[in-house]
């Protein structure tokens, strides 16, 4: 059970970061349980509704505590590591506002664990990826919509909520499209001919009108498509080429930039193209090592040809 006054800073807390961060539906909802479940546990840690008084005199051994229950749910490094940070964001923010002292809660340090690279496809595997998604649908259309989604997070380097955000408004499909990502960061993404051939073969073959304030990629019943649906038939097509499991919708974002930075693009250009705010991010997506950095190095700054 959590205090009415807890659950008003919480609510107040994630109205901030929609309002001013523009973090996603799913971002909220994820961070909305990440925190109901640690007032939850303190509230029963310490037996009784803890108000925003008993939040401020939170301690590094309830901190402790909380993260020793929450690893015997069963719960790894990683994502209690996603949640100690929603945890940490929403003491911030409470500290600022209620005028207290949250150092027991921010100096709380995050489990280590090994982070999971993405695994890019190659060139071969991806273009068969697409090609063989043409074939997973007896229904033309639908066959034609997955196959105009995956060609966008492969030849723009999408992410699937972004393609899946495309609206009739951005139809004819142009050189360039205006993507709104993350925290309502928007940037200019070219579009290659190919994708820009699916989207029309899509558009062309669709049984729904597509409204300019309507999604351009419809679900079978002409609602708006559930990412989930393409996740499936992608899962579908890889099994059928003998694709390993990281060959996901995804994994397709990865490629296009590896794919770029493989054939000489410049790595802050392929940083800006994905929407990523550190290069650090846009190097983890791209696979690359510190040789393939120094061959770069060797070959374009000044000095090193010196």
């Amino acid at each position: 059970m959590i205090s009415p006054a807890a659950r008003d800073a919480l609510e107040g807390w994630l109205a901030a970061q929609k309002a001013i961060k523009g973090a996603s539906v799913n971002t909220i909802a994820a961070y909305a349980r990440d925190v109901a479940d640690f007032l939850s546990f303190m509230t029963g840690h310490h037996g009784g509704t803890q108000g925003l008084g008993a939040l401020a005199r939170i301690s590094t051994s309830d901190m402790r505590s909380w993260m020793a229950f929450t690893r015997a749910q069963g719960v790894g490094p990683r994502s209690l590591a996603r949640k100690l940070s929603a945890v940490k964001g929403f003491y911030r923010w409470l500290s600022e506002r209620e005028g207290f002292e949250p150092t027991a809660v921010l100096a709380t340090r995050s489990p280590k664990f090994q982070r999971k690279l993405p695994r890019p496809l190659n060139p071969e595997a991806a273009s068969a990826v697409i090609k063989a998604l043409d074939m997973q649908s007896l229904t033309p259309w639908i066959a034609a919509r997955d196959q105009a989604v995956v060609t966008l997070l492969y030849g723009c380097g999408l992410r699937i909520s972004e393609a899946l955000d495309l609206t009739g408004a951005d139809l004819p499909v142009g050189t360039a499209l205006r993507i709104t990502g993350k925290g309502g960061k928007q940037r200019i993404v070219p579009v290659i001919a190919p994708a820009r051939a699916a989207v029309e073969r899509y558009v062309h073959v669709c049984p729904f009108d597509i409204a300019p304030d309507g999604p351009l990629f419809m679900g079978a019943r002409g609602g708006r498509l559930n990412p989930r649906v393409i996740q499936k038939v992608v899962e579908r097509t890889r099994q059928q080429l003998g694709l390993p499991a990281s060959a996901t919708p995804h994994a397709m974002r990865h490629s296009f930039a590896t794919h770029l930075l493989n054939a000489g693009g410049d790595l802050r250009a392929i940083q800006e193209l994905l929407g990523h705010a550190s290069l650090s991010t846009t190097q983890a997506y791209t696979g690359v090592d510190t040789a393939r950095l120094m061959e770069v190095y060797a070959r374009t700054h000044p000095q090193a040809r010196d």
